[in-house]
């Protein structure tokens, strides 16, 4: 373990709604958002094509940052206007795949720790080991205001309270040992009191006693995914993340992220080899390069560029409002998500778009730019893997689920020919088959920061 894996892994990025406006006006996409069969056909079609795992978003609130309103989003079902707990459908999920690993996104801003831990713990033992967990800070104000707070927390305070959450789960998920559990009929010990603990955490933003009352984990800790792009965001990925998700605009932004990222991880005393770094892909596949183009920009066509503009405001959390529909999207010297404006930025730059443009094609967007025939699309997936830009790659469908379906039966098997990517599952839990250790018990000691 440590080492980077032969082949590529893939993540799926599932949207418990409808996703992007485009998405559920596409003719082909399915509106079955409300029930468990809708999900766990998705989870059949991604083991299928033996994706490592299945990774929810999530929000808490109906987005408000274009103009005040939620009507951009209500209006046009975009980003947000319905999103489903994700982590019931993900036991739906478990309950229909055997090898599909299954990430649920919880915000560390409005939660706590113990009954994180405690959820994720018991989601490990009831899959076999194929549990994840989609670290967030939240960003929002809409946000806040459904947790009984007027504002938000600072982003200094939201990655302060996240690195003591990590380590006091990491903690709890510590306080059984692997053998605590015996159950000796014989000698009457269900489990040996020696080998678990109260943790007796008391910090600044949490205390808790502890231990645990979930056994350990199969997988010592669940999967941790981070995305933060940020300089805050990337170091605690570089500490804490076993997979990262991101999103770039370009090859060369891709490559700068990757390695910039591996290099903090040694420096945190970690190997570059321990952390999976997944870019967001929103492939758009036709029989021809022509074809793939022609779908690209109905897909656009599909959205009003309100639609796009909320959503991209809840993302870059400014209120584009502000800002005149047919002028470039000005530059700004504090943005609130650093990274996802940096990427929206070099797009305006590199296609020369208005804002009005902007909003009509983020609405419908694609990302990373794959769009082709599906040869074509692998011929750039092969060139970001083997080039220093990505580990494997996260998949966002551009509708659901009919995109994953398409992805699976045409560019997976043109991966599997190149000797890319698996032809079946090589372990039995989630870390096995991203190749990632086991955490040692103790080993959050190495990852909170000594600034907290």
């Amino acid at each position: 373990m440590g080492t980077r894996n032969e082949k590529m892994n893939l993540a799926a990025f599932v949207t418990a709604g409808p996703g992007r406006a485009s998405g559920w006006l596409d003719p082909r996409a399915e509106h079955g958002w409300l029930s468990a069969a809708y999900y766990q056909k998705i989870g059949r079609i991604l083991e299928s094509g033996r994706f490592d795992l299945a990774f929810f978003p999530d929000i808490l609130s109906v987005p408000n940052r274009y103009a005040g309103s939620i009507e951009g989003q209500v209006r046009y079902g975009a980003l947000g206007s319905l999103r489903l707990d994700p982590v019931p459908i993900l036991s739906n999920i478990a309950a229909v795949t055997e090898h599909l690993g299954l990430a649920a996104t919880v915000s560390t801003s409005y939660q706590q720790p113990f009954h994180v831990a405690r959820s994720f713990a018991t989601r490990d033992h009831i899959s076999a080991g194929r549990s994840a967990w989609n670290i967030v800070t939240s960003f929002q104000e809409a946000e806040a205001r459904n947790f009984g707070r007027t504002d938000h927390f600072s982003r200094e305070e939201r990655y302060a309270r996240a690195d003591e959450f990590l380590g006091v789960a990491a903690k709890l998920w510590d306080s059984w040992a692997a053998d605590a559990l015996q159950l000796d009929r014989e000698r009457v010990q269900f489990a040996d009191p020696d080998r678990i603990r109260a943790i007796d955490h008391h910090g600044r933003w949490f205390d808790v006693q502890g231990p645990l009352n979930v056994p350990r984990p199969p997988q010592g800790w669940p999967v941790l995914i981070q995305a933060g792009a940020s300089n805050a965001g990337r170091d605690f990925a570089a500490r804490w993340a076993d997979v990262i998700f991101c999103s770039h605009a370009s090859f060369g932004s891709a490559q700068e992220f990757y390695g910039d990222v591996k290099a903090r991880a040694v420096r945190h005393g970690r190997q570059a080899g321990d952390i999976r770094i997944l870019p967001d892909i929103t492939p758009v596949i036709g029989r021809t390069s022509e074809e793939a183009q022609q779908r690209k920009a109905r897909l656009a066509e599909l959205v009003p560029d309100v639609a796009g503009l909320s959503t991209l405001a809840y993302h870059l959390d400014i209120d584009l409002s502000q800002f005149p529909l047919d002028e470039y999207l000005p530059s700004l010297a504090n943005p609130s998500i650093v990274g996802h404006y940096e990427e929206v930025v070099e797009i305006t730059r590199r296609e020369g778009l208005t804002l009005r443009q902007l909003g009509k094609q983020y609405g419908g967007r694609t990302e990373g730019n794959f769009i082709g025939t599906a040869p074509e699309i692998a011929d750039g997936l092969e060139r970001w893997f083997n080039e220093g830009a990505a580990d494997g790659f996260t998949v966002t469908a551009t509708d659901q689920p009919g995109a994953f379906e398409e992805f699976a039966s045409e560019v997976v098997p043109e991966l599997q020919r190149r000797g890319l990517l698996r032809t079946d599952y090589e372990g039995r839990t989630l870390r096995d088959n991203l190749g990632l250790a086991v955490p040692q018990p103790g080993a959050w000691r190495e990852r909170v920061s000594r600034e907290r």
